[in-house]
């Protein structure tokens, strides 16, 4: 009788202990989701007194930054934003393609395992060291390369500029297309990975080369891998702060060439959030900016997360 009492009591502080530990495991997986609940409802609660006075679509698409009169309007440096990021992204996807692809489908194993650690230290790396960079090395051959490209293709409106400096929406997206090579590429090596062997083969088999393989069997099936590779880039450019603002000039109007300055999202809230509080509802504006980085940033993220996931299904199935 007792062994039987002293069993069953055995048993209830293992199931009791089970238990616990499950949810303290589903507790602390929780925790990443709560603290982004949280952020993006505090910066929505900052955010709701600027709406008393002016409409949100006013507030996304007014061309007229002016605190301290009252005027709050963020379609300037959205374009900023959009400026960068993309010119980032034009710069950086093709070649991280052609990395990847050389790095999974030709390179020797012990070349992969070489370069594939250096890729992933360039992530590591602090992004005021791409800053200063940036500002010794880009900043100064950006009026040169300005020079050059309208001596090739003439005074097209994209490449025609009266800034004489380097500090350029070009010189933020050569920086922005450096930090976030890494990313694109460790990503796209993991999803030409996730191509079966036997789709190379069995195109090698009908009499196609190598690169008729890759293009026309490995590619098609990696291309919602290389785009989630491509929207996480994207995130990463979208948010970046530091080595933006220290290269892209930082001046409040709509880009016209690549070699404008630019005044993006991020440089906006970093600059000025330490002159908010003398002026009313400034607060409130900066807060706005931050609280739509947040939301740009999680959808990018949510949907490059749904085509990976949804890869991964297909590759296991």
């Amino acid at each position: 009788m007792k062994l039987s009492l002293a069993g069953s009591r055995s048993a209830l502080r293992r199931i009791f202990s089970d238990k616990l530990a499950a949810r303290s495991f589903l507790l602390a997986a929780s925790l990443p989701l709560l603290l982004l609940l949280l952020m993006a409802a505090a910066l929505l609660f900052r955010t709701l007194p600027i709406f008393q006075f002016v409409s949100p679509w006013e507030f996304l698409t007014g061309d007229l930054w002016r605190p301290s009169q009252g005027e709050f309007g963020l379609s300037t440096f959205i374009s900023g934003t959009l400026w960068v990021t993309l010119l980032a992204l034009i710069l950086a996807v093709p070649p991280c393609i052609f990395a990847s692809i050389f790095l999974v489908e030709y390179a020797r194993r012990g070349t992969l395992r070489g370069i594939l650690p250096a890729i992933d230290l360039l992530a590591g790396i602090p992004s005021v060291v791409y800053g200063v960079w940036g500002l010794l090395v880009v900043v100064p051959l950006v009026p040169r390369l300005g020079q050059f490209l309208r001596g090739v293709f003439g005074d097209l409106p994209f490449l025609t500029s009266s800034n004489p400096t380097g500090f350029s929406i070009l010189a933020g997206g050569i920086v922005l297309a450096v930090m976030i090579s890494p990313i694109i590429v460790s990503i796209t090596v993991e999803v030409l990975r996730t191509v079966p062997q036997g789709v190379r083969e069995a195109a090698l088999a009908v009499g196609a080369t190598r690169w008729q393989a890759i293009k026309h069997a490995v590619l098609p099936n990696a291309l919602p891998g290389i785009i989630a590779a491509a929207v996480m880039g994207l995130s990463r450019a979208f948010g970046e702060t530091l080595a933006v603002m220290m290269v892209v000039g930082n001046t409040p109007a709509i880009p016209r060439s690549v070699f404008d300055p630019g005044y993006p999202l991020t440089a906006l809230i970093a600059n000025n959030y330490g002159e908010m509080m003398s002026i009313p509802r400034y607060d409130a504006a900066l807060m706005g900016a931050a609280l739509l980085l947040l939301v740009v940033v999680i959808i990018f993220n949510v949907l490059s997360a749904m085509v990976l996931a949804r890869l991964g299904q297909e590759v296991s199935s």
